[in-house]
């Protein structure tokens, strides 16, 4: 009991010392008691503990060599540094000081051997060898012990087993978690496909394929949690990875995107999070460094229609990035576009002005253009809802056909350099009216880059962006935090999915390498099956398919297709430069026939839902109608 209660009170003294940050003098005292036991046992080694001590023959030797220590550590400041925080730059000073202090020594022995005196002083050279590396190793050992010593003292925090996915960049996660004075975590191994990096090791702990990685390795190992820490990896990429480690009942923390970290080569244990799918799907990979865009938008006056939206406001944030004389941001939607102020405001943008104006409006968009004179137009105003739209054709028609005709009549007008035009999948065999009306658009913009000498239209078409309002991810994350069901109108239904950052900035790459009339076609990747997406959904957010939460088949709504395509039948594509972007080698458009039809739709007004849907079919012979009540309009159209 006695001995009990000594223990207790000795454990609590060292723990409010190890609390306390050490002194720098109390630290170069240690340093130079530590320098003065190497020296003692550098003799011991080189007589082979035999040699037997005179005082006064070591008196004057430990003296200078206790002075010589104290010049060697003031001129590094290797006493300077936290030693429970001791890394690599601290041993690297110490063993700076280790070799000025074995430098003065060899000086000074030469110099009693040469000059014959103070024979007391006269060093064996073999012992100051030896001292060298007796010295280092004394010196940084101690802090590495005093560092062990502090995080078991002074740590409240429990420890979990964690493996680390992507040995690159995991490197630098580890030393995070090593610096930590209250780190939860303790890596047990690195997880890499990459052969490269297999069955190396880092600080210790090996590289494993993830084969290796079985429920038996995990208890074995008591492994509760990884840290995926590949943050140059795509989005998909990194929910194909969680997956897999959510089947193992794993759970899954994550590091921000590179750009986010301290510098490239650090990153703080904080930065360590929990699974967040919204931050997962909207990380942004991308590096917009092509100098041919700056040399497009710098000073220029730059146009974005729909600017509150998606897209338009991540365009915007790009193009802000260029430095354009002005950029002029139009949306009807007056509350998101007054955040977009605000998110600009906060950045310290400067020269840009937010419209709140509607592209149907002619009057208002002609004052625009006569005002502002924009040299560069991104079109991103556009009604996008497939079922929504199916049962508005005269919104989606005075939107999507006629909003754009009036900007790209304005643009020919006052003779803007480029008109870019964001279009969809959709547009391809279009089997909605949402879909039909961007074609519309698309044929429109076609025609008018005949007529045009001094525009360019250049037309975008991609699919479906991760995040974006509305999307099929978003829907998801709000049935999640219901409960569930989840919806999915069928099984084998198929989407393209990119980021918004990426599907932006390659839409400023075509921008710019666009000559007029190309209708550019973006590279999705691999089409992803809805099913699957809201199965990881549910398992990434820690839930069980279908025990915790189930998926609900509803059916295809009206319009909706199975799968997605980017060209049509009877289109081809040519490469660009740009790996990710073709250009799609359309049919030739009869621009007579278009602009009689929409001179036709003009009349919008006086339009059922029926007759305008029937003029979308005639302009466009692809236009048929799937699921929905406009189907009888084929069968007429045929017969």
């Amino acid at each position: 009991m006695i001995f009990e209660r000594y223990y207790i009170k000795l454990s609590g003294f060292l723990k409010e010392l190890a609390e306390k940050s050490s002194p720098r003098w109390g630290v170069l005292l240690i340093d130079i008691f530590l320098v003065l036991n190497a020296f003692f046992v550098s003799y011991l080694i080189r007589f082979n503990f035999g040699f037997k001590f005179e005082r006064f023959e070591l008196l004057p030797q430990l003296i200078l060599v206790s002075f010589l220590a104290l010049i060697s550590f003031l001129i590094t400041g290797s006493y300077k540094g936290i030693v429970r925080h001791t890394g690599l730059n601290d041993a690297v000073n110490v063993a700076k000081s280790g070799v000025i202090l074995t430098f003065f020594l060899f000086l000074i022995d030469f110099s009693v051997r040469k000059f014959q005196i103070f024979p007391v002083l006269n060093i064996p050279l073999s012992v100051i060898g030896i001292n060298f590396f007796v010295t280092i190793f004394l010196l940084i050992s101690s802090r590495i012990v005093y560092k062990a010593f502090h995080q078991k003292l002074v740590s409240h925090v429990k420890q979990r087993n964690v493996i680390i996915h992507g040995a690159h960049s995991g490197k630098a996660v580890f030393d995070a978690i090593l610096a930590s004075q209250d780190t939860p975590y303790r890596v047990i191994a690195f997880v890499d496909e990459r052969p490269r990096y297999l069955n190396k090791s880092i600080h210790g702990k090996y590289v494993l394929s993830p084969e290796r990685i079985t429920p038996d390795f995990l208890e074995k190992n008591e492994i509760q949690e990884v840290i995926i820490s590949k943050p140059e990896a795509k989005s998909l990429e990194l929910l194909n990875i969680a997956n897999k480690y959510v089947e193992l009942g794993l759970k899954v923390k994550t590091v921000p995107y590179i750009k986010q970290w301290i510098d490239e080569e650090h990153i703080n244990v904080s930065q360590i999070k929990e699974l967040n799918i919204e931050e997962l799907l909207s990380r942004s990979p991308i590096e917009i460094d092509n100098p041919v865009i700056k040399d497009d938008l710098e000073g220029k006056v730059v146009m974005v229609t729909g600017a509150a939206g998606s897209i338009g406001s991540e365009i915007a944030n790009q193009v802000m990035h260029f430095s354009p004389e002005l950029l002029v941001l139009i949306d009807q939607a007056e509350s998101a576009l007054y955040d977009l102020q605000q998110e600009f405001i906060g950045k310290s943008f400067e020269n840009f002005k937010v419209i709140v104006a509607d592209v149907r409006d002619e009057h208002k968009m002609r004052f625009y253009f006569e005002t502002y004179r924009p040299a560069i137009i991104y079109h991103a105003a556009a009604y996008k809802h497939v079922p929504l739209m199916e049962e508005n054709p005269y919104e989606a028609v005075k939107v999507n056909v006629l909003g754009s005709k009036i900007l790209m009549d304005l643009a020919v007008e006052y003779q803007a350099e480029k008109f870019v035009m964001v279009s969809t999948d959709k547009a391809v065999n279009p089997t909605n009216v949402m879909g039909a009306t961007k074609r519309a658009a698309e044929m429109y913009a076609t025609c008018k880059q005949r007529d045009s000498k001094n525009t360019k239209f250049i037309i975008t078409r991609f699919g479906n962006v991760l995040g974006s309002n509305g999307s099929v991810i978003q829907l998801f994350k709000k049935q999640l935090k219901k409960g569930g069901p989840l919806t999915v109108t069928h099984k084998e239904i198929t989407r393209f999915f990119m980021t918004i950052p990426e599907a932006c900035h390659l839409v400023l790459e075509a921008g710019t390498m666009g000559k007029g009339g190309e209708i550019f076609v973006f590279d999705m990747g691999e089409p992803v099956r809805i099913f699957d997406l809201a199965v990881k959904m549910i398992k990434l957010s820690g839930f069980r398919y279908p025990e915790d939460i189930s998926i609900k088949i509803t059916g295809l709504r009206p319009g909706e297709k199975l799968y997605e395509e980017i060209l049509g039948q009877n289109e081809g594509d040519l490469p660009t430069h740009h790996e990710k972007i073709k250009i799609a080698r359309l049919d030739d458009v009869d621009c007579q026939k278009i602009y009689k039809y929409f001179e036709i739709l003009k009349d919008y007004k006086k339009m059922t839902n029926f007759e305008l849907v029937k003029i979308l079919k005639k302009m466009i012979p692809e236009f048929v109608s799937n699921n929905s009540e406009y189907q009888k309009l084929d069968l007429k159209l045929k017969n």
